[in-house]
């Protein structure tokens, strides 16, 4: 049986509206994870402007203790009872990964406002993660019951 164009959209639709916030929590979750993971052993490429910008606490401890704090999210975002804990994490985190932009901005900008370094980039990526932070925070209060939610 051939699908009218109409038909596979409604399908794709479905699809992506039933399994599209799982994969936006664990794929977010992963990313924290990974990115932490990076911090806490030492191997990420923001460890310079981590410590360029946070200069006021021991550079060594401080990205990994920041590396532990994502990975921290990442797990909450992954285990659903634990969403809640990992958005607070999450939003007490953003606005000091914003510092670059306004305490080192030599980094962040070729030409300000709007020419970005690859370290810019990194930093204003982060509103996408907040949008899909506060997409996820929009579920806490539903609830898996006979595949429909409550």
């Amino acid at each position: 049986m051939i699908l009218s164009f109409d038909e596979l959209d409604k399908h794709i639709a479905g699809w992506m509206e039933k399994y599209g916030l799982f994969f936006l929590r664990i794929s977010l979750g992963l990313v924290f994870i990974w990115f932490g993971a990076l911090k806490a052993v030492g191997f990420s490429p923001a460890t310079e402007l981590v410590q360029r910008t946070v200069y006021w606490f021991p550079p060594e401890s401080f990205v990994v203790i920041l590396g532990l704090w994502e990975i921290a999210i990442g797990v909450g975002l992954i285990f659903r009872p634990l969403i809640r804990g990992a958005i607070f994490l999450l939003f007490l985190q953003m606005p000091g990964t914003m510092l670059p932009l306004i305490l080192v901005p030599e980094v962040c900008f070729t030409k300000f406002p709007l020419g970005l370094t690859l370290e810019g980039q990194y930093i204003v990526k982060n509103l996408v993660l907040i949008s899909a932070a506060i997409v996820i925070g929009g579920t806490v209060r539903h609830r898996k019951r006979m595949g429909k939610l409550e």
